[in-house]
């Protein structure tokens, strides 16, 4: 049987060889929140949107609520136009949103005045606090058609609540046409793709649509139709008009031919009405009769619609027009002459004072040629966008409309700028390969060189790039810019980051810096100096990072520079700091991209300083949103953390599987501080399972020049691990060497990490004579370094054991066994274990540690309430519903032994409480 959908107004075709597929749907709908939603892809016309309602006939009968949006291509360019139709109904519960997703949400839906463009991630978390509510009372079925023509902001938004509804009692179905790419492939989502119908489905349909056809229309229609359920349908009433040049077009054509010869027989003024309904991005049949009234010069009744719903071309329910299929409305604007669809463009415009962002549009699809007025009037939309995925593409279009090359270029320069910053690749090579084939100036043709380079920090790039963006920088500062020097600047030493480039070019590019006026203790000026030159800078930078440290948490954009000057100096304790400092800000901003980075480093510090129960959760927020924010190397570098974390903890399987997808990814680009990371994992591991000599070569590698995983400021820094591999192997001649080659580094430094592993390597090669050596060592001030400080405890420990001071020896094994239990160090807590043993002690067996029963996911949740905040709070930080939160905790109480969140304080004590 075929139904009315209620929705789009008009008769879905009846379903003919689709029972998998339907009774897919319905266990979807059935069971919301048991499965994954469902893509449904295919070709115009093959049944999709008939499925839908099949499915939307199934969610009422079992009580869900149904919510729904469809993409247009007339939207593409407003933004947040598919999320505003989506969430409309649920206006209500907007009131009930924390503070800052309200402002996020209601901007986005147009429903507040808020000049700031709203985070698409804080949009998304918004949009999900606010459907998990709703879901809690009714479940709900979410449909989105016509994914491929979703404006990009609520794409974007739509793609992140995919991501995290899981848990919750929605299901979600979508559609799209083959042949477009679509984040949400990556979801998770199922996909079902709709190929044409059998032979015999086709034939049934065919006899149900149009039972009386004679036997030579009937073969010719399904020769044509090639099993596609729209042409079934719509193909019989026009198949004696089709000529054979006709027949050769591809079906999606032919339809659209068929769609507008119907569309010719209407009275002329019908048409005008309908090509007008056609254009317009709003549905209201008020909008669509203004505007042909003032195209025909006088007033128009609804009557002038009625021959487009007779013909079944469109339906009106109250008050909004739809199209039968976005086929028919296609076919209609293109069949139309150029100047009645212009004419009809500058109807609407005319009538949309009141709406400017809309009346844009429609003035220049209605424009011919140059037209600075109107670009200058796109230009200011863009500047207006709620969402940058808009402001492109209207700059795209002001650039079409501009009189002169030279404006052009400047709007095809700022587009470009906006989708480096979006995270678009494509789109900005697109905007900048169209930016040169214009005569550019000096500056633009700079721009345009170094726009690109903003994407993963340019580490695919030559290193000789380095000294050509050094060189743009000292231009730009010299025109008296030297904020967007600095900003350029920074790409230069990003790539110092990654690569290595030379002593040379780091000299070059240190002499630049010191030439732009700006004050040294400048956040940006000390990260720029710590990438460049981690050493000579070193004690500099530092005096400037303790000086800053009293005011973190004001600007998490000043904290995140300062965690990376930090992070480079071996400075691991302010490193992981102002990285904590920043994430709140980055956090409650949405800026995921920039939170992922402090993240990353931040789980990188907490590791190397022992935290593993504060670095591990933090590591999987931080994986997690390196994805979700397309981010590949900082992922890498991520799991790399994680591997290195497991390798602490014992689990070398897991450790091994994690830093083999760390090197893959690094090696491809050159990226060398997740090479480094790398070879400490497997240096760990190896020292774990007591595989001395590989444990050497692996952590040496890092100090070879000509090694891809060497690191100017990171082969101080595992100095420790080194000095232990290098004893146990026989290797005490080349670490010595090695340090003699560190001494005036050290001299030129005081960066913690490489003093606190100069004093250890000192302490271990000195033989017998190392008393003194390991008592300065311990004198150090190690607060903050708890597994610095129980290595140390450990190898003097050894050493007193081995010097038969066997007394003395089992305070410092004491000690160290007690710091490897509470830090989760594995290998290392049994070692001390060991050495206690034959200094004739005996130890209790470690208890596991409440938090290494926990997933990282699992345990950051349970981190949070232990501190008190509510589930919502907790889902406001980690960009989870509250629903997901309370379905956790479920999880955790049972591995934990404990039936609520009020015994969580106990067994997961504050970070202040972990042995330092």
């Amino acid at each position: 049987m075929s139904r009315e959908d209620p929705e789009k107004g008009y008769r879905t075709m009846p379903m003919f060889g689709r029972d998998t597929e339907l009774k897919d749907l319905a266990a979807l709908v059935e069971s919301p929140g048991e499965h994954s939603g469902i893509l449904i892809q295919g070709e115009p016309g093959i049944g999709k949107s008939t499925l839908v309602a099949e499915a939307i006939t199934t969610a009422v009968a079992a009580r869900l609520r149904v919510l729904r949006t469809a993409g247009a291509e007339a939207e593409q360019n407003l933004a947040f136009a598919g999320l505003q139709r989506l969430l409309f109904p649920l206006r209500r519960g907007l009131e009930a949103l924390p503070a800052r997703q309200f402002e996020a949400l209601s901007a986005a839906l147009g429903m507040s005045d808020a000049d700031a463009e709203p985070s698409p991630y804080l949009v998304g978390l918004a949009a999900l606090t606010l459907l998990a509510d709703t879901a809690a009372e009714q479940p709900l079925l979410i449909v989105v058609e016509d994914v491929h023509w979703l404006d990009p902001a609520s794409n974007e938004v739509l793609t992140f609540l995919t991501r995290r509804i899981d848990t919750e009692p929605i299901a979600m179905i979508a559609t799209a046409r083959d042949g477009y790419r679509l984040s949400l492939c990556e979801t998770g989502l199922t996909m079902m793709r709709l190929g044409p119908l059998s032979g015999d489905d086709a034939r049934a349909l065919l006899d149900h649509t149009a039972p009386e056809l004679p036997a030579a229309i009937r073969a010719r229609v399904l020769a044509e139709a090639g099993g596609n359920p729209l042409a079934l349908t719509e193909l019989p009433a026009a198949v004696r008009d089709l000529t054979d040049p006709v027949a050769a077009l591809p079906l999606t054509e032919r339809l659209e031919d068929t769609f507008a010869a119907r569309g010719g027989t209407l009275p002329a003024d019908s048409r005008t009405a309908v090509l007008v309904a056609a254009l317009n991005d709003c549905a209201a049949v008020a909008e669509t009769l203004t505007a042909t009234g003032v195209l025909l010069g006088s007033a128009v009744e609804p009557e002038i619609l009625e021959p487009a719903v007779t013909a079944r071309l469109i339906a009106i329910d109250s008050g909004m027009i739809s199209f039968r299929h976005p086929l028919i409305r296609s076919a209609l604007a293109a069949s139309a002459a150029d100047d009645e669809r212009r004419r009809a463009h500058l109807a609407l415009a005319g009538m949309l004072d009141a709406e400017p962002d809309r009346q844009v549009w429609h003035h220049a699809a209605g424009t011919v040629g140059p037209d600075e007025q109107v670009a200058a009037e796109l230009e200011a939309a863009a500047e207006r966008s709620r969402h940058r995925g808009g402001a492109i593409a209207a700059l795209e279009r002001a650039a079409a409309l501009s009189a002169t090359p030279g404006r052009r270029a400047d709007r095809l320069l700022r587009a470009a700028e906006l989708a480096v910053d979006s995270g678009h690749r494509d789109t900005a090579d697109r905007l900048v390969d169209a930016a040169r084939t214009l005569p550019l100036t000096a500056g633009q043709d700079a721009t345009a060189n170094w726009l690109l380079s903003g994407f993963e920090d340019g580490i695919r790039e030559s290193p000789s790039r380095i000294g050509e963006l050094a060189a743009l920088a000292a231009s730009v500062a010299a025109d008296g810019y030297p904020d967007a020097a600095m900003r350029i600047l920074w790409g230069a030493a990003m790539r110092c980051f990654w690569s290595e480039p030379g002593p040379d070019t780091r000299r070059t590019v240190l002499a630049l810096a010191d030439t732009f006026g700006i004050p040294d203790g400048d956040p940006r000026k000390l990260a720029i100096d710590s990438i460049i030159a981690p050493f000579e800078r070193g004690e500099q930078v530092l005096g400037h990072l303790r000086a800053h440290a009293a005011t973190a948490g004001r600007d998490p954009e000043v904290d995140h520079f300062l965690s990376s000057a930090a992070y480079q100096v071996g400075a691991f304790d302010l490193a992981a700091h102002f990285a904590g400092a920043a994430a709140p800000g980055f956090r409650s901003a949405g800026r995921l991209g920039l939170l992922c980075r402090a993240l990353a480093i931040q789980a990188w510090s907490l590791a190397r300083l022992g935290d593993l129960a504060a670095a591990a959760p933090i590591a999987a927020e931080a994986a997690a949103f390196a994805q979700e924010t397309g981010s590949p190397f900082m992922h890498a570098v991520v799991i790399a953390v994680q591997a290195e974390i497991a390798a602490l903890r014992g689990d070398y399987p897991q450790a091994v599987t994690l830093v083999a997808d760390a090197e893959r990814i690094g090696l491809a680009a050159g990226a060398r501080p997740v090479l480094a990371t790398v070879q400490l994992t497997r240096g760990l591991i190896a020292l774990g399972q007591g595989r001395f000599d590989d444990a050497f070569t692996d952590l040496v590698r890092v100090h070879d020049p000509r090694d891809p995983s060497y690191s100017l400021a990171l082969g101080g820094c595992f100095l420790t691990e080194l000095a232990e591999a290098a004893v146990r192997a026989g290797q005490t001649d080349a670490m010595a060497e090695l340090l003699r080659g560190l001494e005036p580094v050290a001299a030129a430094t005081p960066s913690p990490a490489l003093h606190i592993g100069m004093r250890y390597a000192r302490a271990v090669l000195a033989g017998d004579s190392a008393a003194e050596l390991f008592t300065d060592a311990l004198a150090a001030d190690l607060t903050g370094w708890p597994a610095e400080r129980g290595r140390l405890h450990l190898a003097y420990g050894e050493w007193l054991r081995r010097q038969r001071r066997v007394v003395e020896s089992r305070t410092h094994l004491r000690t160290a066994r007690e710091t490897f239990d509470a830090l989760g160090f594995t290998a290392w807590s049994e070692r001390a274990r060991l050495e206690l043993r034959s200094a004739g002690e005996s130890s209790p067996n470690r208890s596991p540690d409440a938090r290494e029963q926990l997933t990282p996911h699992e345990l950051s949740i349970a981190q949070l309430a232990a501190t008190g905040l509510t589930n919502r709070e907790i889902g406001q930080r980690l960009y989870l519903s509250h629903r997901t939160v309370s379905t956790h905790l479920h999880r955790i109480f049972p591995k934990l032994g404990i039936s609520s969140r009020s015994d969580l304080a106990a067994l997961l004590p504050a970070d202040g409480d972990t042995p330092r």
